[in-house]
């Protein structure tokens, strides 16, 4: 059977390449993302997904689109949560309410948002699979950032919450860690936080690739294969797990 596939932030970035790798094994996939000229630039190119443009962490929004995935697909197999911002780069005392509840929005009330409307109908179909996209930043901490490692520490929480609560109708919910992930949202982290720590961008960016075990960034098409796996048959008595793609982080 065809999977049914729904990815967050499936514009761009990370989503994008779980989408491709998704639509490479033959399922059907719906991106939803809140940047317009993205999504239409992925179905220019590749005029067989579904696109949705919302705000993730509207509530309304996000009901309305699960409700018309429902309609135009007829099932869910698969939801991928993976929307996610980066937050603020500032030492405590100087992080505004506003930016850390807007970094908390993002990246965990959506996954809530989407989660809560993809369980009946994984219930219902009897299996499913949650996958959600948290950091490495939710294990270690992350100085500098901490509305970003408090969000992706709580996402690990709850993926590991929903397996056993789900596990009795088939659902697996399982969590990937990426660590530091190559490309432009990357190049902003390292921007930031060179100009928050009065340093060069080399600088840091000499620390991000020394602070693995295999001394490199990943790619996103490491995240997507891990994605797709956690789909598969060949995972189906894997749930609850926090699977780490972030080549051996030693220290940020």
């Amino acid at each position: 059977m065809t999977q049914s596939v729904l990815v967050t932030a499936g514009g761009s970035g990370i989503g994008l390449a779980i989408a491709k790798a998704f639509l490479q094994t033959g399922a059907s996939v719906h991106l939803v993302d809140h940047d317009q000229d993205a999504l239409a630039r992925v179905t220019a190119a590749s005029p067989e997904y579904l696109a949705t443009c919302i705000d993730v962490a509207d509530e309304q929004a996000v009901n309305e689109t699960m409700d018309s995935h429902l309609d135009q697909v007829g099932r869910l197999d698969v939801l991928v949560n993976c929307a996610g911002i980066a937050g603020p780069t500032a030492a405590i005392e100087n992080i505004r309410l506003a930016d850390w509840r807007q970094c908390l929005a993002v990246n965990l009330d959506a996954m809530f948002l989407f989660t809560r409307k993809a369980v009946p109908i994984m219930k219902q179909q009897q299996r499913g699979n949650l996958i959600n996209i948290a950091s490495t930043a939710g294990w270690h901490g992350y100085p500098l950032r901490t509305p970003y490692a408090a969000s992706k520490s709580a996402v690990i929480g709850l993926t590991r919450s929903l397996a056993m609560e789900l596990g009795p109708w088939g659902i697996r919910a399982n969590v990937i860690c990426p660590g530091s992930v190559a490309g432009d949202r990357m190049d902003r982290v390292i921007a930031a936080e060179a100009t928050e720590k009065g340093v060069t961008e080399a600088v840091i960016r000499s620390r991000y690739t020394e602070s693995n075990s295999l001394k490199t960034f990943i790619d996103a098409e490491d995240i997507a294969e891990m994605a797709c796996f956690l789909a598969s048959n060949q995972s189906r008595r894997v749930t609850g797990q926090v699977m780490n793609v972030d080549g051996n982080l030693e220290a940020f």
